[in-house]
């Protein structure tokens, strides 16, 4: 078997264990627990405190939105250069997948529609909580409250990407360790303001991954293809 099809089954397995885990246990809601003050009903860190949001939403978004830009225009306009004919494949693999894994999460919010922990009755909202897999009755629609899978730290997981930028060896190594830091910085934000759970950002970055092999593969299919037909 192909190995990067063998890597995306294995990681669309992981992604259905990760999704029943947290939606069959309590994890979430025991962890979630621990940033809300029940008796003054609010969250350990304020939604309205520009600095926590300027360093760990607003501004991380910007510079992810920079980052993929100055890629993008390097692949148009700047490929007489030697580093960007030599990482053209890498380069295009980092853009598609800041494009596209943001672009998907964001559909599947649209479709799921569950409550944000803040949204739920537990922690001063207004619904009651809903499984993904949750039916409700005939006279009832689930809520548009488009909170899962977690989409702000897409973007951030999408820049794993970069593993396929990246030479091996050490520079690997520390480039997963900056992207991981960088999306987990945004998601731990957006779970002590009460925007998602544990869970949400764990399947965001599972589905990451597995949408960035999936381009991998496509890339490597039609590269294949190219070479074949010109040799």
């Amino acid at each position: 078997m192909n190995k990067g099809l063998y890597n995306i089954k294995v990681v669309a397995l992981i992604l259905a264990l990760v999704i029943i885990l947290f939606e069959f246990s309590s994890i979430d809601a025991t962890l979630q627990s621990l940033f809300y003050n029940s008796s003054t009903q609010v969250w350990i860190v304020d939604r309205n405190d520009t600095s926590y949001d300027l360093i760990f939403y607003s501004g991380i978004k910007k510079i992810f939105i920079i980052f993929i830009l100055a890629l993008l225009f390097s692949l148009i306009f700047l490929r007489r250069f030697d580093w960007v004919r030599v990482n053209t494949k890498g380069m295009i693999i980092v853009v598609l997948s800041g494009f596209i894994v943001p672009l998907t999460v964001g559909a599947l919010k649209g479709t799921t529609n569950m409550p944000c922990p803040n949204q739920l009755i537990e922690y001063s909202g207004q619904y009651q909580h809903i499984g993904l897999f949750e039916k409700l009755g005939s006279e009832q629609q689930r809520p548009k409250t488009k909170c899962y899978p977690a989409g702000h730290a897409s973007g951030g997981f999408s820049l794993l990407a970069l593993l396929f930028l990246v030479a091996a060896g050490k520079s690997k190594k520390i480039t997963l360790v900056l992207v991981m830091i960088l999306a987990w910085s945004t998601a731990g934000y957006k779970m002590l303001i009460g925007d998602h759970f544990l869970g949400h950002s764990v399947v965001t970055m599972v589905l990451a991954w597995l949408i960035i092999l999936l381009i991998v593969l496509s890339i490597n299919k039609i590269e294949n293809r190219f070479f074949n037909k010109n040799n």
